[in-house]
C-alpha cells in the first residue's frame, strides 16, 4: 500500500499488518447475526450483534476495529454452539462518535448495560488488545457479570506491553490511517462518517497515557481467566508471567492442585496474526469455556 507521509520504523510494521487483517476480514464471508440494534447506556447508543443460541459469550474488539474485521472469522464458528454478543466500543464501528471522555470504567460499565438490555445476567466475556483491557476492568468492577474472562494478546497496564510498542502508541497519527482498509470499514457501517479523524484522535490521546488497573486488583478476579498471547505479539513476557502467577497460575501442578486460569503462548505469532489463527483460537476457548 503506498503512502505520502512517512511512516516511523516502529509504527509501520505494526499498521501495515494491521491493514492486511483488516481487508483479509473485509472481504470474507459474513454471517448475518440473528439480531442486531442500540442499546441506550450511559448517554451513549452502543451497536450489538447477536449470533447464535446456547451459553452467552461477549466479545471485545480491538483498538480502531469493528465486529466483522476482528472476529468475522471466528463468529460463524463459535457461534454454532454458543449465543455470541458482539459489542463495538465508543466510536467503533456503527456506535456514535461522543465526545465523553474514553475511560476503562466507563466502557466496562457500557458493556454491562448492554448485558441489561439484553437480559444477560452472567456471561464469559473475550477481549483482544483494547477490548481485553476492557475485559480486565469488567472483571475487576463486575465480577458477578463474568462466568470466565478471556484475554487475548493485552494487557492490564502499559508496561505490559515492551517499551517499543507504547513509543509506537505515541508516535501514531491520523494520517497514517487515510485511506486505508480500516478507514473503508468505519466508512462502510459508521453513522456520521466526518467523525473519522476526531475518533482517531480521541483513541490515540487514550492509548498514549499510561494506565495501570493494579495487580491487587487481578489477583482478586475471582472468575478462571484464559490469557492468549503471541510469543512476539509485543507484549512484555516477564510482565505477562507476572499477570499469571496474580492470577494464581504459575505453579507446579505435580505437587497441588491445577490452577483455575490458563495461559496460552502461541508460537510464531505477531499481535496482529495471532487473531488470524481461527482454529487455534476456537480449540483454546471450546477447551476453556466448555
Amino acid at each position: 500500500m503506498k503512502t505520502t507521509f512517512k511512516l516511523s520504523a516502529l509504527v509501520k510494521p505494526l499498521l501495515m499488518v494491521t491493514l492486511i487483517v483488516t481487508a483479509s476480514h473485509m472481504y470474507g464471508q459474513k454471517l448475518k447475526p440473528s439480531e442486531s440494534g442500540y442499546a441506550p447506556v450511559n448517554g451513549i447508543k452502543v451497536y450489538y450483534e447477536v449470533y447464535g443460541k446456547g451459553k452467552p459469550v461477549v466479545l471485545l474488539h480491538g483498538a480502531f476495529m469493528t465486529i466483522d474485521t476482528n472476529w468475522g472469522e471466528l463468529i460463524p464458528e463459535l457461534s454454532k454452539n454458543r449465543k455470541v454478543i458482539a459489542v463495538e466500543l465508543q466510536g467503533h464501528g456503527h456506535t456514535p462518535f461522543s465526545e465523553r471522555k474514553l475511560s476503562h470504567a466507563m466502557l466496562a460499565s457500557d458493556v454491562t448495560k448492554v448485558m441489561d438490555y439484553l437480559k444477560i445476567d452472567k456471561a464469559d466475556v473475550a477481549g483482544y488488545s483494547f477490548g481485553g483491557e476492557v475485559a480486565y476492568q469488567l472483571a475487576i468492577q463486575s465480577p458477578e457479570r463474568l462466568n470466565k474472562l478471556v484475554i487475548i494478546s493485552s494487557t492490564y497496564k502499559s508496561s505490559g506491553w515492551l517499551p517499543e510498542v507504547n513509543k509506537a502508541f505515541e508516535g501514531m497519527k491520523p494520517e497514517l490511517f487515510t485511506n486505508s482498509p480500516m478507514h473503508t470499514a468505519y466508512n462502510a457501517v459508521a453513522p456520521d462518517k466526518t467523525k473519522w479523524t476526531e475518533f482517531l484522535e480521541q483513541m490515540m490521546a487514550s492509548a498514549g497515557k499510561p494506565f495501570d488497573l493494579g495487580d491487587d486488583h487481578i489477583s482478586k478476579i475471582p472468575v478462571p481467566v484464559l490469557i492468549i498471547a503471541g510469543d512476539n505479539d509485543g507484549l512484555d513476557k516477564t510482565e505477562l508471567s507476572k499477570t499469571y502467577q496474580l492470577l494464581g497460575g504459575g505453579v507446579s501442578a505435580d505437587m497441588g492442585p491445577m490452577p483455575k486460569s490458563q495461559l496460552a503462548v502461541v508460537p510464531g505469532q505477531s499481535h496482529v496474526s495471532l487473531m488470524m489463527q481461527t482454529a487455534t483460537i476456537l480449540n483454546y476457548l471450546n477447551s476453556f469455556l466448555k
